[in-house]
């Protein structure tokens, strides 16, 4: 269920490291915000884990909280969420999973063209992550504990949210 999956998740303050998109490591110490967006970039569902936790990790229980949310038709994901289990999940709610392969054994899967026209708008959740960092106070937490640099985290991305529901009435 989606309460055992969160329960699982780590939530305390630890380090992580990820590559940017120059393949340069960045290494923080902290917690980790994962995001499911819609088109619009409008985020629906977050949760907040320890900074070492990977994306993989959180992905299903993303999909839980989203299917509970919104219908949707498409979950688009990089290669960081490569798994059998993921896309096997994905399927059993009905969606059409998009994932970017990695190479293996020297073969990249290929995309048609529809779906990698459809996969370039996965960057919308990269969007609003920056969006959050840069504008409501992402990158610079000053309060400790879980719940509180999630709470903080919430306020950036109901602005975020605000904003962008804004946007789409003009």
């Amino acid at each position: 269920s989606l309460a055992e999956n969160l329960a699982d998740l780590p939530k305390i303050c630890n380090w992580g490291a990820k590559r940017n998109s120059q393949g340069k490591l960045e290494i923080w110490k902290g917690y980790k915000l994962h995001l499911d967006v819609v088109d619009g970039d409008i985020p629906i569902a977050a949760i907040l884990t320890s900074a070492s936790v990977h994306d993989s990790q959180v992905a299903i229980a993303l999909a839980q909280m989203s299917a509970q949310r919104v219908t949707n038709c498409y979950d688009l994901m990089d290669s960081a969420y490569a798994a059998e289990e993921i896309d096997t999940f994905s399927r059993g709610l009905g969606h059409v999973p998009i994932i970017d392969w990695p190479e293996r054994g020297g073969v990249k899967p290929e995309m048609t063209p529809a779906t990698a026209r459809r996969y370039d708008q996965r960057t919308a959740s990269e969007r609003v992550n920056s969006t959050v960092k840069d504008n409501y106070g992402g990158e610079h937490v000053r309060v400790r504990g879980d719940a509180k640099v999630k709470l903080h985290l919430m306020f950036g991305l109901i602005a975020v949210c605000a904003v962008q529901l804004l946007r789409l009435l003009e």
